[in-house]
């Protein structure tokens, strides 16, 4: 990871990430694969809402518990 601060994955949103929205599309993607959206405490729900509705949505973690297991 680099120093610079993560920032919301919502469209124009310039606001500080506190979540990580892992997801995964089952039509293109293998069933172990993860992407991730950055999310802003505002924006959680409605990125979330966006991925749940179309079966995407697979765990949402706190920022700095995804840091932690991917630093270790």
């Amino acid at each position: 990871m680099s120093d610079e601060t993560p920032i919301c994955s919502a469209k124009g949103c310039r606001a500080a990430a506190v979540w990580v929205l892992a997801w995964n599309n089952p039509k293109v993607h293998t069933p172990e694969r993860r992407k991730t959206w950055l999310a802003c405490e505002e924006h959680r729900e409605h990125l979330s809402q966006f991925l749940g509705v179309r079966g995407f949505l697979k765990d949402v973690v706190a920022f700095e518990e995804w840091r932690a297991a991917e630093e270790s």
